[in-house]
């Protein structure tokens, strides 16, 4: 049983002997190092960065819907790369934004 259902993901159109495979599997690569920053001081994120990571996200999560073969690796990476894309923009305008200036040297201390 374990074969059949390794041949039928060897053999399927978004598999890994195709193009559509590989390129979201190492697309992970940037979610993971969004997830990496996290730690990051917010005064260092960069907003047209993470904008652009989650506007590539959230574009591509729609687009890998309707192309054919419907392709879920893509899709998930991309859920994941507007989350961690979000996330970030929300700490970097939290911290523009909300923090007053005796709470961001308390932080930096």
């Amino acid at each position: 049983m374990a074969t059949s259902k390794l041949q039928a993901l060897w053999n399927h159109p978004a598999g890994p002997k195709t193009i559509h495979f590989w390129a979201p599997t190492f697309k992970w690569g940037i979610s993971i190092a969004n997830i990496a920053d996290f730690q990051k001081p917010p005064e260092n994120i960069s907003y047209l960065q993470q904008i652009a990571v989650t506007c590539t996200g959230m574009i591509w999560c729609r687009c890998s819907t309707v192309i054919t073969p419907k392709n879920w690796n893509l899709f998930s990476v991309n859920v994941a790369m507007a989350a961690t894309g979000i996330y970030q923009l929300s700490r970097k305008i939290k911290y523009d934004y909300c923090v007053t200036e005796g709470e961001a040297a308390a932080e930096n201390e």
